[in-house]
């Protein structure tokens, strides 16, 4: 599905001046956190995801309801990040929507791609494990690399993962899928750049030098 000119992905929006995430970004990431989660269906119905939001912050669920209304319906599900995994049936109420149920929802292939660039998602060596159950070839070919890495180097293959959707959210990439970082290459990170530069140059560093630099960063982080 194409995007519609206000149709974007807003999960790392700021304030200019502060610097905060916006709200938008906020409840973005909180539905795409619940989303990721073992959460049962219930729990991932609109009513079920504004409650969850509004206990965590203390307020109204119903005051919160219109934004997750609008992020669902105009961002995430036109994205294909999120879609309809199910209805649940309604024992009270107007008939008709008792018969037609109440939609719950789930990541999509992209959604789960997309949950894994977020520092709040807890289960992401699970997410991995699915997003590689269900790849193509040419994603097959980063598995072995990214999985290794992600057991020695979370932090590091994580903000990977972030710097590739941030891409997206800032339409440098034009599409998540397939995942591909070599999409990444036109776009200059100096912080990937400083990371290739230390892994190449501690590869060339003498035992005894390389025990030393680990000493150094300790010192620093």
């Amino acid at each position: 599905m194409k995007k519609g000119s206000n149709t974007k992905l807003s999960i790392f929006d700021t304030f200019k001046i502060k610097g905060e995430l916006t709200g938008e970004a906020n409840r973005q990431r909180a539905i795409i956190t619940i989303l990721a989660s073992n959460a049962n269906p219930a729990e991932r119905t609109r009513t079920g995801i504004s409650q969850s939001i509004a206990k965590r912050h203390g307020i109204a669920w119903k005051n919160i309801y219109s934004g997750i209304f609008r992020d669902l319906d105009e961002i995430l599900i036109p994205l294909e990040i999120a879609e309809e995994g199910g209805r649940l049936p309604l024992k009270r109420g107007p008939k008709a929507l008792q018969e037609k149920g109440i939609p719950y929802y789930h990541l999509t292939k992209k959604g789960v791609l997309v949950a894994l660039s977020i520092s709040e998602v807890k289960n992401r060596e699970k997410l991995l494990e699915k997003i590689f159950s269900q790849s193509d070839p040419k994603e097959k070919e980063y598995e072995r690399i990214i999985k290794s890495l992600s057991e020695t180097s979370p932090n590091f293959t994580y903000s990977i993962f972030q710097k590739y959707v941030k891409a997206f959210c800032d339409n440098k990439i034009k599409d998540l899928l397939p995942f591909d970082l070599s999409k990444l290459k036109d776009i200059s990170d100096e912080s990937l750049i400083i990371q290739k530069e230390i892994l190449e140059a501690f590869l060339k560093l003498s035992k005894q030098d390389k025990e030393e630099a680990i000493r150094f960063l300790n010192e620093i982080t």
